[in-house]
């Protein structure tokens, strides 16, 4: 094969394709051209998850007429202008190739106006090729229309995920610059409706209110530090609000959203010996620092970015963080009794403590008043009801109590048996719901008053597309405004528990493999709302409702594992005591 120059529109297509991966990247270039013009006011139109239409118009200062023709080509920009302004950049673009790779893979058209330009100039660019400008009314700033995103490179279409997907990445997109640009009004309207919308008077606090929740934005901590050169600013979860993964942990390096595996490292490390294995915090930090300290121009795309001082970096970040979650962590106060851990040994009395029932003794036969040595733990069929079968799907258990307030222990044929109180709890209520959807025997219990729940506009996309299957569930729920839910019925066997909660479950970190669940998607919306309504742990237990949980967990069909394949209880066998204790030689 002869070595040949590509075509240009070929080279085009292949550059626009480290810049301009899926919509969400469109919007980002676009966004930040925006908030380099000084725009006061960004809103974004979105149709079909970016796919047909993405629309990006600002307020700022606009394009001289004379070089609206030159902002399309490629390597054209206003933002740099040697070689050594590479090391000090102060702005979120610099490499003029945003338009012109937008422009190679699908139909773009720029229509801008200067505040002392009395027209505004609009040009179209169509797989690369410009067309001329020409004059049209407009108001001053610039409007950038994207239509058709893709269409002369289907091999890109193609690997675009669903719609659901690729309008989440939008969503999470605009919430990350909304919280980073907290003065400038951001507006995001997808397929006609208003997504996000911001006030831009320069509040987080607020900010993050309208993404969370009014109650999730009053517990996040404050992180305000600064030493000689550096400065790190935000909000941060406390150690009691935790997520299953790192997603919604957010660094800007001066102004600009990064992913970088040290900052998220050093903010996790700040946490440490507070937060479970596997949980993460939420956090908006915004870190700034002398441009010549960190170069940019490591990836194409501008979400790497290299420090030059990177262990420095790691400890301001990780002092900084520590100091603020101490800071509002409470000083136990001397004088409170802890929680009632340990109750008082039952005085002693003729016979079996009633604690010491068997869960299910009531149900055998020839049991009486024989004690402990008529033991019901024998399978053959003539002790066990006409309805029992012949082959029991986990041992029949003896309470003994309730220890740290998490665990259930229990005495089985053959062992002891820890048993984890909401891994338990979990199986009941997903094996109890799925049992009454697939027999139709769901019912709905009406609340007294109707639960708003507010989420993050890429959390209320999702939720938005799971509606109809907890229709089926027994919830009752609609849209209540931009991001805003309304709960008016929850299924009747989750009475008592707390309805928004189970909603939040349902779409906090939902991209998770929840395994053996992953494929099963109404199975892992109920055991999502089953996870959030089950007992807690360090949740005291009233001998009544050990008791109950030991039988209900007796009779489900899988009663080791919960939905998510978690173990319910651990088994340590008689002959594992005895070796433990001496009393028999090892095998």
């Amino acid at each position: 094969m002869h070595i040949q120059i590509l075509p240009p529109e070929l080279a085009s297509q292949i550059a626009a394709g480290e810049v301009v991966e899926r919509p969400a990247s469109a919007v980002k270039e676009l966004v930040e051209n925006s908030l380099d013009a000084g725009a006061k006011t960004i809103t974004v139109t979105i149709e079909e998850a970016g796919r047909r239409v993405i629309e990006v118009a600002d307020d700022g200062c606009g394009i001289p007429a004379e070089e609206v023709p030159l902002a399309v080509e490629r390597h054209a920009t206003s933002k740099l202008y040697s070689a050594e302004q590479l090391f000090s950049i102060g702005t979120l673009g610099f490499r003029g190739e945003a338009l012109a790779s937008i422009g190679s893979v699908a139909r773009l058209t720029l229509t801008s106006r200067t505040e002392d330009s009395g027209a505004a100039t609009r040009i179209s660019v169509e797989g690369g090729i410009p067309t001329a400008p020409q004059q049209v009314g407009a108001p001053r700033g610039t409007a950038i229309r994207v239509e058709n995103l893709f269409y002369n490179v289907p091999a890109r279409l193609k690997f675009l995920k669903k719609d659901v997907t690729e309008r989440r990445r939008i969503d999470s997109l605009l919430t990350r610059y909304a919280l980073a640009y907290p003065d400038v009004r951001f507006k995001l309207i997808q397929n006609g409706q208003a997504k996000l919308q911001t006030s831009g008077n320069g509040d987080r606090r607020a900010i993050l209110a309208t993404l969370y929740g009014v109650e999730t934005a009053k517990q996040l901590l404050e992180v305000n530090a600064a030493e000689e050169g550096l400065r790190l600013s935000g909000f941060i979860s406390p150690v009691a609000m935790t997520r299953s993964n790192r997603r919604e942990i957010t660094f800007f390096v001066n102004g600009r959203w990064v992913q970088d595996i040290s900052l998220s490292t050093a903010l996790i490390r700040a946490y440490h010996t507070m937060l479970m294995v596997g949980r993460y915090p939420l956090a908006a930090l915004f870190l700034d620092l002398e441009p010549a300290t960190v170069d940019v121009n490591v990836h194409p795309a501008k979400a790497e970015v290299r420090f030059r001082d990177p262990q420095r970096m790691f400890s301001f970040v990780q002092r900084s963080v520590r100091k603020a979650i101490l800071a509002y962590t409470p000083v136990p106060q001397m004088g409170i009794a802890p929680p009632a851990l340990w109750t008082e040994r039952p005085s002693a009395q003729s016979g079996i403590d009633p604690a010491w029932k068997f869960s299910r003794e009531a149900e055998y036969q020839g049991t009486g008043n024989q004690g402990l040595d008529a033991s019901p733990f024998s399978t053959s069929n003539s002790q066990l009801p006409d309805s029992q079968p012949s082959i029991i799907k986990m041992p029949l258990l003896r309470l003994v109590g309730q220890i740290g307030q998490v665990y259930i222990i229990a005495e089985g044929p053959d062992g002891l048996y820890l048993i984890d109180q909401h891994a338990a709890h979990e199986r009941i209520l997903f094996e109890r719901l799925l049992a009454q959807r697939e027999a139709n025997t769901l019912t709905s219990q009406n609340l007294l008053q109707a639960a708003i729940v507010h989420l993050p506009p890429q959390q209320a996309t999702l939720l938005e597309e799971q509606l109809p299957i907890l229709q089926k569930f027994g919830f009752e729920v609609e849209s209540f405004g931009p991001n805003a839910f309304k709960i008016r019925a929850i299924p009747s066997i989750f009475s008592g528990s707390e309805p928004a909660a189970a909603l939040k479950a349902l779409v906090e970190d939902f991209e998770g493999d929840e395994t053996p669940l992953q494929n099963k998607l109404e199975d892992r919306i109920a055991a999502r709302v089953c996870k959030r309504m089950a007992v807690k742990g360090g949740q005291t237990l009233s001998t009544a409702e050990q008791e109950s949980l030991l039988r209900d967990l007796e009779n489900c069909d899988s009663p080791r594992t919960c939905p998510h394949g978690r173990p319910t209880m651990i088994h340590l066998s008689v002959e594992l005591l005895e070796r433990q204790f001496g009393r028999t030689g090892p095998r």
